[in-house]
């Protein structure tokens, strides 16, 4: 008679069965994820699956924590994993105790993925990189203290700056806890707030030996430090996610202390060089201003107003003098005029004019005798003072050293008052 099973039994006994085969413990089983779901207690569930065929899977939370790499959909991989049933419900599935990724390595994979996120946010982005000083007073070195990374930064940076001060703030920079150690390091570093730059980095090694310098806690580290921070990972060929966010990537430690700091020497040259066009735009400047100054006191100097009145005196004493000259032979074409105008009117009166013409000629006889020249002629003479050439009629109008024009019957003279005399 048939042995009659309930469902649990069965179930129970399916999965002792799988349990029970040795080759079912440690599988390595290549298949495309599907159906991915990352639960909130920590475990993964997922489909694998190719092209005849699919089974499920879990990856508990212990076994994930060592993931390097986010799992998606579509993605090919090689799970090393056990075949066994799930007697509740009766299903076959993998239990994954590791995940590779089916073409690249893990870490390759996962530094991919972290560098496509970053690169999302904006974590590399140019406009976020901040200047590194030229000449940095003080310098932070977040890197191991007993590498030999730390005494190639502080040899150099002794021999190219010494004015700068150097502080050292230790960090694991390899293993486990390695990117905890270093995101500490440099929060540190910007909460003291001494360090003008900061140099983040170690020596040359493997992908693994690198890695802490991928994980993406340092990376945010480098990005939110308000200090600058120049990354000196490795060797030249190695490329981490923290050269990415760094202000500046150095190819080697050493790299990174001669991209930290001047040359003095060269800084020397620079300033000596500096001077020497200093002074000698100095002196042409100085040259320049001189002799414009030389031209304005030239030119100032001609335009005083001491100058200027002298000019416009002796114009002025030009202009009296023309006067003066003119005036005497003004009033002898004057004289001569009249004199012609009365000898004709007298012999148109002898002649028979009209008493009207006889009236006119008498006004003129009249006006001749009592002409200021008929005065002049009888021996006086007419005194004028001043620029208009007032007449002078009282002598306690002058002063000693006054200039008077003498004006007589025929010319005229200029003369100087010594001395006045009033009528008693």
């Amino acid at each position: 008679m048939s042995t009659v099973y309930s469902v649990t039994r069965l179930n129970n006994e399916i999965k002792d069965l799988l349990d029970a085969v040795p080759g079912y413990r440690n599988l390595l089983v290549q298949g495309e994820i599907s159906n991915y779901k990352a639960h909130s207690s920590g475990h993964h569930y997922m489909t694998l699956k190719d092209e005849g065929a699919s089974i499920n899977a879990v990856m508990f939370r212990s076994d994930a924590m060592r993931l390097k790499f986010r799992l998606e959909n579509g993605m090919k991989v090689i799970v090393r994993a056990r075949v066994s049933s799930f007697p509740r419900t009766g299903q076959v599935q993998l239990y994954i105790s590791e995940v590779i990724p089916d073409g690249a390595g893990a870490l390759n994979l996962a530094f991919e993925q972290l560098k496509r996120k970053l690169q999302a946010e904006g974590l590399f982005d140019p406009a976020h990189k901040k200047p590194i000083p030229a000449c940095p007073q003080r310098i932070a070195l977040v890197t191991s203290p007993t590498g030999a990374a730390v005494r190639d930064m502080i040899r150099i940076l002794g021999r190219r700056w010494p004015l700068a001060k150097v502080t050292l703030y230790p960090a694991q920079v390899q293993g486990q806890g390695a990117a905890e150690s270093i995101a500490r390091a440099l929060m540190l570093a910007n909460a003291i707030g001494e360090a003008d730059v900061i140099l983040c980095g170690r020596g040359g090694g493997s992908m693994e030996d690198l890695w802490a310098f991928n994980e993406e806690v340092v990376a945010r580290a480098i990005y939110d430090s308000d200090i600058p921070v120049i990354s000196a990972v490795g060797h030249e060929p190695d490329v981490t996610i923290a050269d990415f966010v760094a202000d500046l990537r150095a190819p080697t430690p050493s790299g990174s202390a001669e991209l930290a700091v001047p040359d003095r020497a060269e800084y020397a040259l620079s300033v000596r060089t500096l001077d020497t066009r200093l002074r000698t735009a100095a002196h042409k400047q100085l040259q320049i201003r001189r002799q414009r100054l030389t031209t304005l006191q030239e030119r100032l100097e001609l335009r005083t107003p001491a100058n200027y009145i002298a000019e416009k005196r002796l114009l002025l004493d030009q202009m009296a003098d023309r006067l003066c000259a003119a005036l005497p032979a003004r009033l002898t074409r004057e004289e001569q005029k009249l004199t012609v105008l009365r000898q004709r009117l007298l012999s148109a009166g002898q002649g028979g004019l009209h008493k009207r013409r006889l009236r006119f000629a008498q006004t003129v006889a009249t006006l001749d005798a009592i002409s200021p020249l008929r005065v002049l002629a009888r021996g006086y003479a007419v005194a004028t003072k001043g620029k208009r050439g007032a007449v002078v009629t009282d002598a306690a109008a002058l002063q000693a050293g006054d200039t008077l024009h003498i004006r007589f019957a025929k010319g005229a003279a200029n003369c100087r008052v010594t001395d006045t005399e009033e009528e008693a």
